[in-house]
């Protein structure tokens, strides 16, 4: 099993499109949107997604030719850059894409000048708290309600770039 990452570009907008609603079907309570309003989008909000034509890039990961997962990642000001919608498909889970997927994330902050890297979890999303743990992320204290699901309170994760 060879994992290669690869960035997005618009061509690749039903890959986006078939993983994110897939995420969104495996893990509704993970993410900040439903499965429901990502169906509504149009092919050109996803082709934009897709592009880049917005705040957030887009990476994959690929198993062979066969897209094994995404995350991407959004500039949130104050030298904070978030990795958000980050999903490795379940049959792709243990193979190291997840973990080469949050490196990448972490490699596009610092090549943008970003001093760290936030993202949210369900404190008992346990596989995904010690995935971003085993990157280097550690807790802070600052919690939210999830913008999906206002019940479920997400807790803050940050890695702070060492310096040089």
């Amino acid at each position: 099993m060879t994992i290669t990452i690869r960035a997005s570009t618009e061509d690749d907008w039903e890959i986006l499109k078939t993983l994110r609603l897939a995420a969104l079907a495996d893990a509704p309570t993970a993410f900040g949107v439903t499965h429901a309003s990502a169906l509504a989008f149009t092919e050109q909000q996803w082709r934009d997604r897709a592009a880049g034509r917005g705040p957030a890039e887009y990476f994959y990961a690929f198993d062979g030719d066969e897209p094994a997962g995404m995350i991407a990642g959004v500039p949130e000001g104050e030298g904070t850059f978030g990795l958000i919608a980050m999903w490795v498909r379940p049959a792709s889970r243990g193979s190291g894409a997840a973990g080469r997927l949050v490196e990448t994330i972490r490699q596009r902050a610092v090549e943008r000048g970003f001093a760290r890297v936030e993202l949210s979890v369900a404190p008992d999303n346990l596989p995904a708290a010690r995935l971003y743990q085993r990157q280097g992320f550690v807790f802070v204290p600052r919690t939210e309600p999830l913008a999906s699901h206002p019940h479920i309170t997400v807790q803050y994760m940050e890695w702070v770039n060492p310096p040089a």
